[in-house]
């Protein structure tokens, strides 16, 4: 259940809610002369989906089950799920990569694959510690005293990365990098069958254990942890993230609680605002390399003008025929259930978009920040013909793991705020200044119905009998 054999959504988060279409006749009866189904604005609706796969749950589940050994996870019983499932061969003796393995593998690197590695790491840590130094500690005046809030990060960090015949180098960095800029002093990575490529973003990424499981396996050791007496430790993370299959987001639903999860991932999705100022070939290749991730990507076009969407379609058709399989093969089913809409106005194409709240928004129109800033519900903004949205996905600095079917509505992507704690506090040094404070608590706590809570703000009353 581990293996990731067949291209997932790598950037992609907390589906919910996904877009469809009222009827099917409509997009069916423009297969054979369109690529991109064509829609009316009236048929875009929205359809409740359970992130979740009900069968993935309860084999998920079973794997759980099989996994603990009192109130860990077994070194044995981990090694034996691993290796049936074929994360590790049946030889394999250990369910880790060691550190020099990971320093070999980075150095065994081109320079050119290097220096790739080493800039996206760099912009992304720059982003990741940008984004933390912005939230502070904070300190505010109180009756007779002081209140307050720390931040501060969790512990222990679990980063999950997709492996096998797709492994995703970037997810290391976007999920490991983030937490160590957070502050978290252990950082966790689970990838199974890892490539050397993300052996070496292990390296730079800078992570503290690297389990070469995946899958149920994988989430069930970072959640509940592998005692010291029991083979390499492995700590029970505060917090996992990152994106997986639906075995990975099953698992992440169930151990949600006893830790922090980031987001249950769905398929990737991306919408394009353009008018006829846009490029029909730039707006093709984004709509196809979302298309790629998965069979059941998405790729969304609204637009202000028929002739730019029939020239995109066009160029879809021309660049999709000259993609190497699988690629070719998943793009074209993915296109299946995606989309084009003509809209009367840009304003309409920003209350559609608003409405599914779509993972990736690109914006390619005259005034496109302006249209962009126009746009409330989003996982990730890109802002004009050169902001391309693989930028993004490969480390121009703010991270890909982004909501996904319509959950842009109330959350945003992974960042150092995951990891961080806002915890308050307050002091009170000076009782009389406080009375009026002490007052107030005692007269809601009656109102409340609560007499015990009354009679503990009474203790601190200056008219307090026993005074």
């Amino acid at each position: 259940h581990s293996a990731e054999a067949f291209p997932i959504a790598p950037r992609t988060a907390a589906t919910a809610i996904s877009t469809t279409v009222r009827t099917n006749s409509n997009m069916q009866s423009t297969d054979e002369k369109h690529i991109l189904n064509r829609i009316t604005p009236d048929e875009v609706s929205l359809e409740i989906k359970d992130p979740v796969d009900p069968t993935a749950l309860q084999q998920a589940k079973a794997i759980m089950e099989e996994l603990m050994d009192g109130d860990y996870v077994g070194a044995s019983q981990l090694m034996a799920v691993a290796k049936r499932l074929g994360d590790i061969p049946d030889d394999g003796t250990s369910y880790t990569v060691s550190k020099d393995a990971c320093r070999a593998a980075f150095d065994g690197l081109t320079d050119v694959e290097r220096s790739a590695l080493v800039n996206i790491h760099g912009r992304v840590k720059a982003f990741a510690e940008a984004q933390r130094r912005s939230v502070s500690d904070i300190e505010v005046d109180i009756p007779g005293g002081k209140a307050g809030h720390t931040v501060s990060p969790c512990s222990a960090a679990g980063c999950y990365a997709p492996g096998g015949r797709y492994p995703l180098p970037s997810s290391v960095i976007m999920t490991a990098v983030t937490a160590r800029a957070a502050g978290c002093e252990t950082v966790v990575l689970a990838s199974p069958r890892p490539a050397k490529i993300t052996m070496a973003a292990a390296h730079i990424a800078d992570v503290d254990t690297f389990l070469c499981v995946g899958g149920a396996q994988a989430i069930g050791a970072m959640a509940y942890g592998i005692a010291p007496t029991d083979g390499v430790e492995i700590p029970r993370c505060d917090v996992i993230c990152g994106p997986g299959n639906k075995w990975v987001t099953a698992a992440k639903s169930i151990v949600n609680g006893k830790c922090g999860i980031d987001m249950l991932a769905g398929p990737s999705e991306v919408l394009v605002i353009c008018d006829d100022t846009a490029n029909p070939k730039v707006v093709a290749a984004d709509l196809i390399a979302q298309a790629e991730h998965d069979v059941v990507a998405r790729a969304i076009l609204l637009s202000t003008s028929d002739e730019v969407i029939e020239q995109v379609d066009m160029a879809v058709k021309l660049q999709i025929a000259a993609l190497p399989e699988p690629n070719k093969s998943t793009a074209l089913q993915a296109l299946k259930q995606s989309f084009a809409v003509k809209c009367d106005t840009i304003e309409h194409c920003v209350r559609i978009s608003d409405d599914i709240a779509p993972e990736h928004l690109e914006i390619q129109t005259e005034n496109a920040m302006q249209v962009g800033k126009d746009c409330k519900n989003y996982g990730g903004l890109f802002v004009g013909e050169h902001a391309a949205e693989v930028l993004g996905d490969y480390g121009a600095g703010p991270n890909h793991t982004l909501p996904t079917g319509g959950t842009g509505r109330y959350t945003g992507g992974l960042s150092v705020f995951n990891f961080l704690r806002i915890r308050t506090w307050m002091r009170v040094d000076d009782k009389a200044a406080s009375q009026g404070m002490v007052n107030d608590s005692i007269v809601m706590a009656r109102l409340e119905g609560l007499e015990g809570h009354a009679r503990a703000a009474e203790c601190r009353s200056t008219q307090d009998s026993k005074e």
